[in-house]
């Protein structure tokens, strides 16, 4: 089988085992039998769609590529990916909560906010925290927090995680 995957998720296809892949910004038919996609991305071929945005999606996506290539990681073989990413580790399966509320302008940052132990509220909130491209959308003035958005930080789902964790955090 031949996969084929985006330049976001390609981090994801390596960790997995996966040795044999192409990279392609927009897989199409002709560049393999298989593609791994954000789940946000729409393919006009055989697709697996993956979310990459929290420690924990981070995880399933690794496991779920290896069993997709034929190489199924155990457990600790992935958790040993997180070692230098301590945010991530704390992350990983963990439940948070914190007296914290917040509107969020995405759904993709709906997902890290919900992992840091954010109360989502859309009317009585402390905070604003939108991605960087929606940035003229936002119709608050104060206490704003722009978190940088795919295309603006690493391909490397950790330290894009890593990041997005630290900002969040310095809201508790």
């Amino acid at each position: 089988m031949k996969i084929v995957t985006t330049p976001m998720c390609e981090e994801i296809v390596k960790l997995a085992g996966v040795k044999n892949y192409a990279v392609n910004k927009f897989p199409q038919k002709q560049d393999g039998d298989l593609a791994i996609i954000l789940s946000e991305s729409k393919m006009d071929m055989k697709a697996v769609a993956i979310k990459i945005n929290t420690s924990t999606q981070i995880f399933q996506s690794i496991m779920l590529v290896s069993k997709i290539a034929g190489s199924e990681l155990a457990d600790e073989e992935i958790f040993e990916y997180f070692g230098d990413y301590p945010l991530c580790t704390k992350y990983l399966n963990s439940a948070y909560s914190h007296d914290v509320r917040v509107r969020v302008y995405s759904e993709f940052l709906k997902d890290i906010v919900s992992d840091v132990g954010f109360v989502i509220d859309s009317d009585d909130f402390d905070y604003v925290i939108y991605p960087d491209y929606l940035k003229r959308k936002v119709i608050e003035s104060e206490n704003l927090v722009e978190v940088p958005s795919h295309n603006a930080v690493s391909k490397n789902p950790f330290v894009k995680a890593e990041l997005r964790y630290s900002i969040l955090e310095n809201l508790i």
